[in-house]
């Protein structure tokens, strides 16, 4: 249960070594111990690393659960494992890839992978999710989204078009849950310092700590909030760039 304060104490986090995920993690442990059950890959070699950080940062325990993002049909196993021992105050949504775009666009099959992983997978774990949050009556929700997903543009299309996906879902969510007390958080962050973000030579302006994103994601999912974005003034420059025409979007340097 969410205790008196507001705090969890119990979070699952989808995406087990996602450094986002486990800095958010690290955000409510700094608020009180709590459990933490993170969901990765098997054969993820970041799984130890994961759980030796949280035990570091206070948590009262650390729970491993095998999750692979493209094997749904394991998906109301998974969920059903992390809900075993009682409700989850608490679910963050934070597996992804990002790959290549120009390989993406002209292989089927990376495309394909990459709207599995990012959106399929999103989608499955988020109605298991919201199903269980549904029948205990309250929770929360963190869904990773990214502004990438907001106007997708040509450098990335592939995987903001997944993001955009994910991002509409998880919204929709929200709406639907919204009636039986749950609230879903969606959190659209711009660059990131992350292994993901790590190739790019030139950071572009408002790029953020993976500690700024987690602060931010606690604090508006702590209010009960639907969006939030990372950082908060990147939100007015995605104001501007939805409404830019497309002949002129198409000639910015981004």
């Amino acid at each position: 249960m969410i205790n008196a304060v507001g705090n969890p104490q119990t979070v699952v986090l989808f995406g087990g070594t996602s450094e986002i995920g486990l800095a958010i993690c690290l955000e409510y442990l700094q608020r009180g111990p709590l459990r933490v059950i993170l969901a990765a890959l098997p054969d993820d070699p970041g799984r130890g690393d994961a759980v030796q950080l949280l035990k570091d940062a206070g948590a009262s325990r650390v729970d491993l659960i095998d999750f692979d993002a493209l094997d749904t049909e394991s998906h109301p196993k998974v969920v059903e494992q992390a809900w075993a021992e009682g409700d989850v105050d608490v679910a963050i949504v934070a597996f992804g890839i990002l790959g290549d775009n120009e390989e993406q666009w002209q292989d089927q099959r990376k495309a394909v992978l990459a709207a599995q992983i990012n959106y399929t997978a999103a989608v499955s774990v988020g109605v298991l999710v919201g199903e269980k949050m549904k029948a205990q009556g309250y929770g929360r929700v963190i869904a990773m989204s990214t502004v990438a997903g907001e106007r997708v543009r040509r450098s990335n299309f592939v995987y903001g078009s997944t993001k955009a996906g994910l991002d509409g879902f998880y919204l929709g969510l929200g709406e639907a849950l919204r009636p039986f007390g749950p609230t879903v958080t969606v959190v659209r962050p711009g660059q990131v310092r992350t292994r993901m973000s790590a190739h790019i030579e030139q950071e572009p302006p408002l790029t953020v700590d993976k500690e700024d994103v987690a602060a931010l994601a606690v604090a508006a999912s702590n209010a009960g909030k639907e969006i939030v974005w990372a950082p908060g003034p990147i939100r007015f420059v995605m104001m501007v760039l939805r409404h830019i025409p497309r002949p002129i979007f198409r000639k910015l340097p981004i």
